[in-house]
């Protein structure tokens, strides 16, 4: 029987639910990004329930959960395992790490040196690790959440380009409102839920989800808009350099993932806008660096300025 990611969708929007509280627009987007087959970067203040939407999603799908906390003197290979000699033997084994799972937080990412960062970078786009010599495919489905300190604080480095750029979607958590935070004081939401959440699927469905959505109904005249928006990043007076062909692939896969979230089979105006900033504002520059606050106000005029087709 073949997979309905909206029927899947709305099973782990429900689970989601269970433990993270008053963060509708944040739970849709991290689903999205798990169906559209993304990573997500979180750039938020400690305690805002990161780790707990890492977590819960990997008990949702039935897959594994592992956690690294980078550090400055974190190695690459704390991430991707290493080959330990073995003297009864004399062979060489590998011993996989923290990489290996459905769903890995990255914690405080830019805590790590350039060199440990970089060693994401094969897995985050091709879903392998290669390893003294040897390739290694990776658990699929295969979701790297990341959180970030704010840039300037002692002992980060700051992301480049090219690592930003693995990261379909960049959004925070932010503080909960008041009745959400009474829900989690009082344990029916936030960590003391998290034994309450349900398996509602396992990674193979993920997968077949995943595959899916990729051919999920986009109109050509949403696709048109999708590439306006996109080329008008390479025109706004606001933003330095625009956003890249490969944006727009993510964009309208993560659009894809979107729409099966909102329940329906079909891409709409709506799902480009809500995922515009989130997937574009950590891929263009403003003055020529990385300004997160100013690139979402020019992408929220180009919105504002781009006419919307009609359906």
């Amino acid at each position: 029987m073949a997979t309905d990611p909206i029927d899947l969708a709305a099973r782990l929007h429900g689970a989601t639910a269970v433990t993270v509280r008053g963060k509708p627009e944040v739970v849709r987007l991290a689903i999205a990004t798990l169906l559209g087959g993304g990573h997500l970067l979180l750039a938020d203040l400690p305690g805002t329930g990161k780790t707990l939407l890492a977590k819960t999603l990997a008990v949702a799908i039935g897959g594994n959960f592992r956690r690294v906390q980078c550090t400055p003197d974190l190695l690459p290979t704390d991430i991707t395992g290493t080959s330990v000699f073995q003297p009864a033997t004399g062979d060489w084994t590998f011993r996989p790490g923290p990489l290996f799972a459905n769903v890995l937080l990255v914690d405080e990412i830019n805590r790590a040196s350039p060199r440990t960062q970089a060693a994401l970078l094969e897995p985050m786009e091709e879903h392998q690790v290669t390893v003294d010599g040897a390739t290694r495919r990776l658990p699929e489905p295969f979701l790297c959440i990341a959180t970030q300190n704010p840039h300037g604080q002692i002992g980060t480095f700051p992301l480049p380009e090219s690592q930003l750029d693995r990261f379909s979607v960049v959004t925070s958590l932010g503080l909960p409102g008041r009745d959400a935070e009474r829900e989690i004081v009082a344990g029916s939401g936030g960590t003391e839920a998290l034994a309450r959440v349900p398996v509602v699927t396992t990674p193979d469905e993920v997968s077949a989800a995943i595959a899916a959505i990729h051919h999920l109904h986009a109109a050509p005249a949403v696709v048109e808009y999708l590439l306006d928006l996109v080329d008008a990043t390479r025109a706004h007076p606001g933003l330095t350099s625009g956003a890249s062909p490969r944006v727009s692939v993510g964009l309208l896969a993560v659009a894809r993932a979107h729409a099966a979230v909102c329940g329906r089979n079909y891409v709409t105006p709506d799902d480009i806008q809500a995922v515009f900033v989130p997937s574009v504002a950590h891929r263009v520059s403003v003055g020529g660096h990385l300004d997160l606050a100013a690139a979402a106000a020019a992408l929220a005029d180009i919105v504002v300025r781009t006419p919307v087709p009609r359906q």
